[in-house]
């Protein structure tokens, strides 16, 4: 083989390497496609399980107040669409909820949900049926059998799992597969393993715990027991709403928005890789499609498709990177 093919070969191979790394998520413009008067109001949790089914978790008409309405929402507040075609499979959770809050799809394809209006956390089958239920209704605390307000769920391949409790609380809960309290941890503060509102959950391959510490405007990352490993925060992460990790280790994160920032670098999309570092944001604040009304949560569907739930937007987008 002669010097001058050789060279030709690298550089193919170069420009190969450089057009993969240089892929981008951009919107799937025509997803999903729901039906004219199904509203789905404030959309606050989202997942996708195996079968690359994407279910919403919703308030309707329900707005957030102070205090809370006593009554469920009477319309559904769970929406499951196809993560292919963006057809609406089917609704459930009518009269079930009053301010539906986190959802996590787990290893089992179980839902898990949190209700920060009822201060309660719901197990229940992709159908809708209630498996568990952790809280008390209505009532709010700090022990062991009570929330305040609690905000995700984070399973583990054994069945345990982690809560969020979450806007009062200011803690991360463990439980074992039975649902019996083990250990916790945080308070409120800005010192490292500290809190201002845990918001969002996620966990990697290692068990490490991932909590989006959203009004101190980071992500802090735990080993299963709850010691710090890293905390990441600046202007590419912004003040993090959701977070959830990919099929090939890396981590998602929706930043909802950080008034100090100019306008193109709030409400953000980002992608990190295992240590932490920025390898991409997408989207900004905005209304055009691509662009995000307080993203409030963030999910991966199994072949890579981003979904993120959007909170005044009241609406879910797909994204897909491009070829």
């Amino acid at each position: 083989m002669n010097f001058r093919l050789l060279c030709l070969m690298l550089l193919s191979t170069l420009s190969v390497s450089l057009s993969a790394d240089e892929r981008r998520h951009q919107v799937v413009t025509d997803w999903p496609k729901l039906p004219q008067n199904h509203v789905l109001g404030v959309c606050a949790g989202i997942g996708v399980d195996a079968q690359n089914r994407v279910f919403v978790f919703h308030r309707g008409s329900r707005k957030w107040s102070n205090p809370f309405p006593k009554e469920p929402i009477a319309e559904p507040t769970i929406s499951v669409i196809d993560g292919a075609t963006g057809e609406l499979l089917s609704t459930w959770g009518a009269g079930q909820f009053i301010i539906p809050h986190g959802l996590t799809v787990g290893p089992d394809g179980n839902l898990w949900l949190t209700d920060v209006g009822l201060h309660q956390v719901f197990q229940c089958t992709p159908e809708g049926k209630v498996l568990r239920t952790l809280g008390e209704a209505g009532i709010p605390g700090a022990d062991e059998n009570h929330f305040n307000l609690p905000t995700d769920v984070a399973v583990l391949p054994d069945g345990s799992f982690y809560i969020s409790d979450g806007y009062k609380n200011t803690r991360v809960m463990k439980f074992s597969a039975a649902g019996q309290f083990q250990y916790q941890w945080g308070s409120k503060g800005t010192k490292k393993g500290e809190f201002n509102l845990p918001h969002g959950l996620a966990l990697d391959g290692q068990g490490n715990v991932y909590v989006c510490d959203r009004e101190n405007h980071r992500v802090q990352v735990f080993d299963a027991e709850g010691k710090v490993r890293h905390v990441w925060a600046g202007p590419e992460i912004g003040k993090p709403y959701g977070i959830a990790t990919g099929p090939e280790g890396q981590i998602f994160i929706i930043d909802g928005g950080l008034p100090s920032l100019k306008p193109g670098m709030r409400g953000k999309a980002v992608v990190l890789n295992a240590t932490g570092k920025v390898r991409e944001t997408f989207g900004s604040q905005g209304t055009s499609g691509g662009k995000f009304q307080l993203g409030h949560d963030i999910a991966v569907g199994p072949d890579g498709a981003v979904y993120v739930a959007e909170a005044t937007g009241a609406r879910v987008q797909k994204f897909v990177l491009s070829q």
